[in-house]
């Protein structure tokens, strides 16, 4: 079953229209049974994650950089463990990083389910409204939210397909997301997620590598003094391109290659070669994002 990733501005309806979106699944499901009762919907479990579920409070979870990159990890992590072909996730909260929508878009690709992205669109003027009204966010942080928000692009693969609604709208693309998330085949996962089984007793050991040495091709890059030109990784074809404004630290590596990690974590790649190419596109992804 699809993951939907909800996103827009802070208090711009986006709770509203996951409650709608779980009540059109709810009753469009018992609808398939043959006796056209509610028992079909039993077969099926709909979740929606948001701030509240996993008990964050929006005026501490979004104060500070650390803050939020826990409130972001606590997020992963139930979509990691909710999402199956068994289960429909909605995910009910900013979204506002277009990295952390691609690193979303990864978890579905991995274990084959389709995905689609809401976008809440809605002026920051009446957004702000709505929060002033209802004490969601502190103004400082509503503020600073809406300066950093990332509008979702249907020209990506992560924000696509694409769905915008606006609060004047009241029904959902129903029918549209119907065919997108439910009727739609899942496409193969790409070289950073593949699902491939392999029996080698070293596997782990030559992922470790494989990932360390990529980042040691990008620290000896640096050194170069020459940062803006692009990168022959080992063991990949693809070209690592190297933000051209700052330098990358290790620190951020590290991190970046832990949630690689996470994401392949229940899957073993084919090779070596793919284990390469699938980080170095994760890293093209997050470090220019």
């Amino acid at each position: 079953m699809p993951l939907v990733i909800l996103s827009g501005l802070p208090s711009s309806g986006k709770t509203r229209r996951a409650q709608e979106l779980k009540q059109f699944f709810e009753t469009r499901i018992a609808a398939q049974s043959p006796d056209g009762t509610a028992s079909k919907a039993k077969d099926y479990r709909i979740h929606i994650i948001n701030d509240e579920s996993l008990n964050l409070n929006k005026h501490v979870s979004y104060n500070t950089a650390a803050d939020e990159k826990k409130a972001r990890g606590a997020l992963m992590s139930a979509v990691e463990r909710l999402l199956s072909k068994d289960d429909i996730v909605i995910v009910d909260s900013l979204n506002y990083i277009k990295g952390f929508r691609y690193q979303l878009y990864c978890v579905a690709r991995a274990i084959g389910t389709p995905h689609c992205v809401m976008f809440c669109g809605c002026l920051p003027d009446m957004a702000r409204a709505w929060n002033k009204a209802t004490g969601a966010y502190p103004e400082k942080i509503f503020e600073e939210l809406v300066v950093r928000f990332e509008e979702p692009d249907s020209r990506t693969k992560w924000d696509s397909p694409l769905f915008v609604v606006v609060p004047e709208d009241t029904k959902l693309p129903e029918d549209e997301i119907w065919d997108a998330v439910i009727l739609k085949k899942a496409k193969p996962p790409n070289l950073s997620t593949v699902v491939k089984v392999v029996k080698e007793t070293n596997y782990l050991y030559e992922f470790d590598q494989t990932t360390q040495n990529v980042i040691q091709a990008i620290l000896d890059a640096q050194k170069s003094g020459d940062p803006t030109k692009q990168i022959k990784a080992p063991l990949s074809n693809i070209p690592l391109q190297l933000p051209p404004t700052r330098v990358v630290t290790l620190s951020e590596l590290r991190r970046l290659r832990r949630q690689f990690t996470s994401i392949n974590k229940m899957h073993t790649l084919l090779d070596m070669n793919r284990v390469a190419e699938g980080f170095v596109e994760y890293l093209n992804q997050n470090l220019n994002s």
